[in-house]
Order: structure tokens, then sequence, then C-alpha cells
């Protein structure tokens, strides 16, 4: 489909292998059939759909029409026709917006569906002032595009292009990237281009979208040798961008894009966004979910690199969590020592090149110190930590007030560039569980045989493992906003909103370079004693240095220097006496052991 000009678009579809093509064409209630030119691998019909038309393609002998594989709406759902959206047909508030750039920034996450009770971007909208108040910089909403059923986590997507019509379609999505940026918040949108969802994916008809022989975890992959499906996702990459005004997007899992190309899409995807950074005038963001631990990521393109913007660190939030937790199952068992939470925050990754026990192999390579500690995101909470659980629970359903105020101190002095996970920032007791709506009773019955046989084989009760087909699982995850003003949950926000002001406050804390990071870690049997140490003053007798310190199972005292002044602490009890810092077991505190001397 091409874009609508003077109320008319052509009907354009790639489809290489058929004989014919035509468009079935339904307007004021009246189907028709319209017979497509061949152009080379594509069909066209010039001029042939209008704004309220809907649509579909019908290939060779097949009378069943098709939705286009480039469809901008599905309004009857991922089976359904397709229908034009114009992006030109929108007011948009946000002429003076110019971008926000990731360094310094703090990342939230959250899922459009059970983010507010209604589970659609007005409802969304209705609840960004508490992220105005909260602090944080950018919104990262999970997979959006359109789906079979109506709720999911997001990453079953099929139709690319769309946007799930349940949430409000493409004019609900710009009513919100429009919202958020006139209250000076930036957009990231997760987007998925490793893998199509079992129900509605239509692409195989059409050309030769996936390779069947190099099959990730989630099916076929997409068959990024050819030319025109590598152009499929830098156009859908662009369409974000242009037409939908995000200013990043967050790559699922790009260890499972298989291209043996000479330039690497991921590659590709960074120059698209550079090239079309450069023509908006604004930054825009790329963020690689990876679990290769490998810098090539984010290292720029002159470099070797694939000059993307940054890449997730699953290290540091395992090290987080394994420090607050006591966990040591799974692959949290190389991070329950005293020495892993202290080599993520100033090496970026715990292996790299180490063993992982986990993967029975070396694993990882280690950041070259010119790399910016910006350039990774951090977490101690995300929807993949959380809802790949067995029962979808939160660390607020296990730990206590205390080590939630720890774990938020770690997660928000990162060395890096942390996010929060919808509800963490007021320790959320609801759950956030895997949950689908599959209309298809064979499907919906695979999905949660599968998962339950998944979670069974490792030890757990069937018991704790919901249906991820049962509405409630669903109802269950949305986030209970009443209980936000209950006082332990108030304090933790209060918290949360602290810790984002000293952010700004402090510049240690955000300052990129390892060389300016020290850390240093004790306990036996895990990590009991955490110190942080951030700043210039690491390297310079004039420069500051701030310490993140903190008594995570013991009692501890640190040496902080007479000049030392306490600037935040989770705990009444913290004493700062002769430059010792004496902290209970089971809090935190933030120390300016030195301000910056001027020259």
């Amino acid at each position: 489909m091409s874009r609508l000009t003077d109320g008319r678009a052509d009907a354009r579809v790639w489809a290489p292998v058929a004989e014919r093509v035509a468009l079935h064409r339904v307007r004021a209630g009246a189907a028709e059939r319209i017979e497509l030119t061949r152009d080379g691998e594509w069909w066209v019909a010039i001029g042939a759909l209008k704004a309220h038309d809907r649509y579909g393609f019908l290939l060779d002998d097949d009378e069943h029409p098709l939705p286009d594989p480039r469809s901008r709406r599905q309004p009857d759902g991922v089976h359904g026709l397709s229908a034009l959206d114009d992006p030109a047909d929108s007011d948009w508030l946000d002429d003076n917006w110019h971008g926000r750039q990731l360094a310094g920034a703090v990342i939230y996450e959250l899922h459009i569906g059970t983010y507010s009770p209604e589970g659609t971007f007005d409802g969304a909208i209705a609840r960004l002032d508490h992220l105005v108040e909260l602090g944080v910089d950018f919104v990262e909403l999970l997979p959006v595009n359109g789906f079979n059923g109506e709720h999911n986590w997001g990453y079953d997507g099929v139709a690319w292009f769309a946007v799930h019509e349940r949430y409000g379609g493409p004019a609900g999505y710009r009513r919100f990237v429009d919202a958020c940026h006139t209250r000076g918040l930036a957009v990231i949108q997760d987007v998925v281009h490793n893998h199509l969802g079992p129900s509605g994916n239509y692409l195989p008809q059409f050309g030769p979208y996936l390779h069947r022989h190099s099959a990730n975890t989630w099916g076929d992959s997409v068959n990024l040798g050819n030319l025109e499906v590598r152009r499929f996702v830098l156009d859908n990459i662009a369409m974000w961008f242009e037409d939908f005004h995000v200013d990043g997007l967050r790559l699922d899992a790009v260890h499972a894009l298989v291209d043996e190309s000479p330039t690497h899409i991921l590659q590709a995807m960074a120059e698209e966004t550079d090239a079309r950074s450069a023509h908006l005038g604004r930054p825009l963001t790329l963020i690689a979910e990876s679990d290769m631990n490998d810098p090539r990521l984010i290292m720029p393109r002159e470099a070797g690199g694939y000059g993307l913007t940054a890449q997730w660190s699953d290290d540091h939030h395992h090290a987080i969590h394994a420090a607050v937790t006591g966990e040591a199952d799974g692959y949290y068992a190389d991070f329950a020592t005293a020495d892993a939470l202290p080599k993520t925050s100033t090496k970026g990754f715990f292996h790299d090149g180490t063993h992982s026990s986990f993967r029975e192999r070396p694993h990882g390579f280690p950041i070259p110190a010119e790399v910016p500690m910006w350039r990774l995101v951090t977490f101690a909470q995300d929807h993949d930590q959380i809802g790949n659980r067995a029962a979808g629970d939160r660390i607020s359903q296990s730990l206590g007030d205390d080590e939630l105020a720890v774990a938020a101190v770690l997660n928000l002095t990162s060395p890096f560039t942390p996010m929060l996970f919808m509800g963490e920032e007021w320790g959320a007791s609801t759950p956030w569980q895997f949950f689908t709506s599959h209309p298809e009773p064979e499907l919906g019955r695979a999905t949660a045989e599968g998962r339950l046989a998944e979670f069974t084989k490792m030890g757990w009760d069937e018991s704790v493992v919901p249906d991820p087909q049962d509405p409630a699982t669903f109802e269950r995850s949305k986030l209970a906003w009443a209980e936000v003003d209950e006082p332990r949950h108030a304090r933790l926000l209060a918290l949360h909103r602290a810790l984002i002001r000293l952010r700004r406050h402090l510049p240690e804390l955000t300052d990129p370079r390892f060389e300016h990071t020290l850390a240093a870690g004790e306990g036996e049997g895990g990590l009991a004693v955490f110190r942080l140490d951030r700043g210039a003053g690491i390297q310079s007798p004039l420069g500051g240095i701030v310490s993140v310190c903190a008594a995570i199972r013991e009692e501890a005292s640190f040496e902080v220097g007479s000049e030392a002044a306490l600037e935040l602490s989770t705990t009444p009890d913290a004493t700062l006496v002769d430059g010792v810092l004496t902290l209970p077991a089971r809090s935190a505190a933030v120390v300016r052991v030195r301000v910056a001397r001027a020259v």
C-alpha cells in the first residue's frame, strides 16, 4: 500500500511467486475484484484505494483475500481485511519537541494493556502525569503491533505495520506519543523483527519472508538475506520514526536475527536510523536486547561495530537480583557471589569471556573502556524477569520494604542507563504474569500446556503456574493504582522520585567513564556489603566523588572521609560521624565524598 495522495492510494504488494494478483476491495459495502499489473516482483493498481476502503489481496486461484503485509490498520483483527491510515490526518502538538538523548536518562517500561484500568493508549495518557512527577525521561512501550486476540504481551505480533486496534489503533498511538512529547517525555517502541506470531502470519503466502532452515526459539527466522525482506524491516523502522514520531526503538532478541549478509541487518538498522535522525533533526535511539554480551553492537561503525545506541545488560540485573533476593538457582548461580555486582558495575558484563555455568561454556566479550557507560541499559526488574517466572511474581511480593529500598538505590544509582518496570516505583503488589488470548482452542491449549510442562519440569507445583489463556491471568496483571497512596507504597515512590532527582543533581552519578567508577563487595555465600564510587575524583584530587553504600545483609561501616555529606539514606538510623558512615542491615545511602574543586 502506498500513501494517500489527494484522497487516493495505490494498491501495491510484493508477491514474486504469484502468477496473478487481484485486489479485493470493499467500498460502501460493495465488494469488487480489481486485477493488479505486474511490475517486476511487485503488483500494482494505481489509485485503486480511497480512505474508507477495506481491502485484501487475492493470490492466483485463492478466493480468500489476505491482509496487506504492510497494512497500516486491521480494524477487524489480523485475519480480516486491511484499511488505510493517513499519518498526515493528525493534528500534532509536538512541533517544539526536539527529542531526547539517551545519555543521562531514566527509562520507564510499560505494557499498554495492563498499565491502566482501560488498557488503552488513552487510559495510559491519563496516567502520564504520574511519570512526569516520577522524573523519568523515556517511556518504553512493549510491542503494540497487530496480534490475534484481545490481549497479549505483544511478542506474538504478525502485522508489523499496524497498531493493535484494542489499544486504540494508529490514531490512538499518535495521541499517546503526542501527549508524551507535550509533557517532555520521549517514547521508545519495542519492536520484534526476529519472528512472527503463531496466528495470522500470511507473509509466507506472498513471498520468501521466512527462512525455514534457520529456525529460532519461536519458529522460522526472518529471511534477512533477501533484499525485499530487508527493505520490509527497514521501512518498518522508518515508519515508527516518521509517521508516529517515536524517539527510539528497542530491538527484541537481536541474537535471534540470522543474517549472513556483508552488512548485518543491525548495522543497516543503525545506518537507516542515523539517516532519519539527520533528516528529522532530532536524536533517534536504537537499543538492542541481546544475550550475547557482545560490545560490537554498540561500538562505532568506524571501529568495526554496528553503531547501535545501546544494549541491555541482563548480567547487571542478575547481579542485583541475586544480591537483594539471595536467589542462586538457574542462571542466578554465577551471580550469587560477592564479586558479581562489583564486576557488572565496573565492567558492564559479568560474563566477558568467563565460563557460564548455565550455558556450560565461555560466554561474552569485554567492553572497551572507551565505550560510554550509558550505552548499557540496566534494571532491577523488567517484563521478562518478572513475567517469565513461574508465578509472574515481582520482587515486591517476596521482599520487605527495606530490601526494596536497597534495590531501588542499586538500580537508580547505576553507572548505566537505568530502567524501571511499571509499578516498580511503588512496589506494586500485583504480579505481571504471562497471558495470551488466542481465539483458536488448539493454539490456546498448546500454549497453556507448554508453559505448564516447562515449569513442572523444573520442579514447580503446577498449581502455582497460572493458565495464560484464563482472562483472570490478564486481569491480575493490571496495576492497582489505588494502592499508590497507601503509606508503604507512598514511601517507596517518594524514594524513587528522590533518587531520580539526585541523579540529576550529582553529576558524578551520570559520569559515563568506566575509569571514573570503582566498586567493591564483601560477603560469604553472597553479597552482604557493597560500595560503588563514582566521579573524576577517582583519578584526580580536584575531581568530585560520590559513594553509593549498601548494607545488604549485615550492618556495615564505610570510610568516606571528613568532607563527606549524606545526600540520601533509606533509613533514619544511618550515621555519619568523623568520616565514617554506618548503616544498619538492609539499608543504603548516597554520600557526596568530595565536591569537585574549581581550577
